[in-house]
């Protein structure tokens, strides 16, 4: 259900109410305005079948950072998820600009089995740490081990921690990873993608620094 709200600053607002606006509609709004979102391409394995399993997920972000654990979200019962609960290994491979078209076709429903590695064209490279193969073409690989899972309705929150990482020296400038390199691609809403814009860049304000509206600052 939607209806005008009210009007704030000149502008009209229009509410929704996930409880009667439905799962899809609210999820294709939710994918709209949470943007961009960064995209973990997962790679795991199948234990019955030692296939290679390669997904791109889009609800993904650091959880902690000592230990370093990063988190996906699996939407419903994936191939990814079930190869992670199963072998407690994962790998979170960087979506590279160029590899575009690619990272969309393992997006591709294949059964259960089928090695996206293979049917897509992906090479891959071993793990130092984990057994899930990397992304050979890839510019950084997150080694991971399950630490947790939290099943949340319908989708499942994995938390990996990460054991070892993996960068190519050709995105690194002066000692950390470069943006401008990387080139990574973020999901948008729709079947909408978004690659690096213009990159803003600020320091944070201390509050000993901040110059109040009265032009007094935060310093004693």
């Amino acid at each position: 259900m939607r209806r005008r709200g009210q009007r704030i600053l000149g502008r009209m607002r229009i509410d929704f109410d996930p409880e009667t606006v439905g799962r899809n509609p609210f999820y294709k709004l939710l994918t709209s305005v949470v943007v961009p979102r960064p995209i973990a391409w997962v790679s795991t394995i199948n234990p019955d079948t030692h296939t290679a399993n390669l997904a791109p997920h889009s609800f993904f972000t650091v959880a902690c950072v000592s230990p370093p654990v990063v988190q996906f979200t699996s939407v419903g019962r994936k191939d990814s998820l079930r190869n992670v609960e199963e072998t407690g290994e994962f790998v979170v491979n960087l979506a590279p600009e160029r590899m575009f078209e690619t990272i969309n076709g393992t997006a591709t429903d294949f059964p259960r089995g089928v090695s996206e590695f293979e049917a897509v064209g992906v090479a891959r490279e071993e793990s130092v740490r984990v057994r899930p193969p990397r992304v050979a073409e890839s510019p950084v690989a997150l080694e991971c081990e399950l630490h947790s899972t939290v099943l949340l309705g319908d989708s499942t929150v994995v938390f990996g921690r990460v054991v070892h990482a993996a960068v190519d020296d050709g995105v690194m400038v002066d000692g950390h990873p470069e943006v401008g390199r990387l080139r990574p691609l973020a999901r948008l809403g729709k079947n909408e993608w978004g690659t690096v814009g213009d990159v803003l860049e600020i320091e944070r304000v201390r509050y000993t620094d901040w110059v109040g509206e009265n032009g007094e600052t935060g310093k004693r």
